[in-house]
């Protein structure tokens, strides 16, 4: 009889021992867990603060409402998970895992044929002055997430600072601003979501949280706490913020101590190195989750990227191999998608940092339209951004934002990446259209148009950050076509020099334009910005551009 030994009972662990139990119904598996609770879905925790979810112990059910606890496992799958139970020594040698028990100390060694390691990883938390005070919180294990819950229900939280604006924390926004609190977030890097958006589309985000009265500020530095036996303040390198909770959202780093002390490779990003098959460097060992190093498909580098969705996939590629398959994980695209109040927001692939940083011949496009036909009830916009590289036409990277429906744009481009296809290809997806749904050319091909059109130099399209800095420019008219009625409710701010001309009155008033000067056209999506384009080229107009993306992507200052 097989032995297998799991170390984490959380996602990649427990979904590896149940792979494994459908692949042997022999194996005699054993899962250990240090903690009390197993198999909780920790990303559905926001929303469970945000009462979205109505009770902690639905993040730990199954769809048909199953609580999964130790005794369901052992009765629907035979599997023996020990909570309170710790991992103390891997003995290669002796193939056997040393445990103790967390509530009576006593210590055990379990066999094993074979062995996993899903022991996750643990949010950084800083030692600074004051980080013990009370009602400072991770956010990483769901009786944080009751605490949270409980004292914002009762009112014993008003003012919430929330350090690291990536995704837990953007996330603790919007669920606090739920009840709410008075929320900041302060993020030491100089824009939201460092990690994996562009400044342009981040600065989108920026401002939309400031409309929804989130308050970021970035390129700020935490220094302390500041209470007495709770925490009342948050000391900055620029000023002290009052707050009576907090949340750590730092990011995590991975649990590989264990591992570490049994002998086994390391990876360069700290987390532990497995092949594509998810062995370590002992072939009777594989780990998973949130523990070990992933390969980045488009860059081929190695990275660090814990997510709940790859540690369950590469749990049921686990539970395969142990069991005699040969399955391979091919890697990670870094896919996100997350939501702030009404904002969603997505990337895959490569950012414009990394294309750079790979020395990647890369351009860049940005598009927004609505994500169904606007006559549609419940048509929103967004924005969509292509990183190209120019010589291939491949496509390096997308990112996304606004009202509108993200994740199956997000997951197109995702599907293109993997497959290594090029802008060509994501124009010809036949993809699903019916108003309900989709607009005829969805939004995700007019991208991939308008890239195509860039490349043939036919639409000469600058960025948001590239027109931003000819604002002030002598040189350069800023050209808006949109109706009077929509200029009223919304113009750029601070740009002196700029021409409001309706698009249908451009062809009768070329002569109030300045041919000498570049122009940069623009609307509010900035289709209209590319007919004026064309118009003006027509009429010996030699220096056009188009604002990608129109004032719906304008990531600066706008007034009405």
């Amino acid at each position: 009889m097989k032995k297998i030994v799991v170390i984490g009972g959380v996602a990649a662990g427990l979904k590896a021992a149940s792979k494994a139990r459908r692949n042997d119904p022999q194996a005699q598996i054993t899962v250990v867990e240090r903690g009390e609770l197993i198999s909780y879905g920790a990303c559905g925790m926001p929303y469970f603060v945000a009462a979205e979810v109505d009770q902690v112990n639905d993040l730990m059910k199954t769809p048909a409402g199953a609580l999964r606890t130790p005794a369901f496992f052992k009765s629907v799958k035979n599997i023996d998970v020990l909570t309170q139970t710790e991992a103390v020594k891997i003995d290669r040698p002796a193939k056997t895992v040393l445990v103790k028990n967390l509530v009576n100390g006593e210590e055990s060694a379990l066999p094993y044929d074979k062995l996993v390691i899903g022991t996750g990883a643990s949010p950084v938390r800083p030692q600074l002055p004051g980080i013990e005070l009370g009602n400072i919180f991770t956010l990483w294990h769901p009786r944080d997430a009751e605490a949270v819950r409980k004292g914002v229900q009762t009112g014993k939280f008003t003012k919430a600072l929330i350090i690291g604006a990536g995704l837990v924390g953007m996330e603790m926004a919007e669920a606090l601003r739920e009840w709410e609190l008075d929320v900041t977030v302060v993020e030491m890097q100089q824009q939201v979501f460092p990690a994996f958006l562009d400044p342009d589309v981040a600065g989108m985000v920026h401002k939309y949280a400031a409309e929804k009265k989130i308050q970021v500020l970035t390129g700020e530095k935490v220094t302390g706490f500041v209470g007495e036996q709770t925490v009342s303040a948050v000391e900055t390198d620029k000023r002290s913020i009052p707050a009576d909770l907090v949340i750590l959202a730092l990011g995590a780093r991975p649990n590989v101590a264990l591992a570490r002390e049994a002998g086994l490779a390391i990876g360069a990003t700290g987390a532990i190195a497995v092949n594509e098959q998810m062995q370590t460097s002992d072939p009777d060992i594989y780990a998973g989750g949130d523990c070990v190093e992933n390969t980045n498909i488009v860059s081929g580098r190695k990275v660090f990227a814990p997510m709940g969705s790859t540690a369950n996939k590469q749990g049921r590629i686990i539970g395969d191999n142990i069991c005699g398959g040969d399955e391979k994980f091919r890697g990670v695209l870094n896919t996100v998608v997350v939501r702030v109040v009404t904002m969603n927001i997505g990337k895959t692939g490569l950012t414009e940092r990394e294309a750079k940083e790979l020395g990647h011949d890369y351009f860049t496009v940005m598009v927004s339209a609505y994500d169904k036909p606007h006559y549609m009830p419940g048509a929103k916009l967004l924005s969509v951004k292509l990183i190209v590289e120019a010589n291939t036409r491949k496509l390096l990277g997308l990112q996304a934002a606004g009202e509108g429906e993200v994740s199956k744009r997000v997951d197109v481009a995702a599907s293109v990446l993997t497959l290594g296809g090029t802008i060509n290809d994501l124009f010809d997806i036949d993809l699903s259209y019916a108003p309900p749904y989709n607009s005829p050319i969805d939004i995700i091909a007019v991208a991939a148009n308008a890239a195509m059109n860039k490349l043939a130099g036919t639409f000469k399209g600058i960025s948001s950050l590239q027109a931003e800095a000819k604002m002030s420019s002598d040189n350069t008219v800023f050209l808006d076509v949109r109706s009077p009625e929509e200029c009223k409710q919304i113009r750029l701010a601070d740009c002196k020099n700029i021409q409001y001309i309706p698009l249908g009155q451009l062809r009768s008033r070329l002569q109030e334009i300045d041919k000498t000067k570049e122009v940069v056209a623009f609307c509010k999506i900035s289709l209209r910005g590319y007919e004026a384009e064309c118009i003006l080229e027509g009429e010996g107009f030699e220096n056009v551009k188009v604002l990608e993306g129109g004032i719906m992507s304008w990531p600066f200052r706008c007034e009405k």
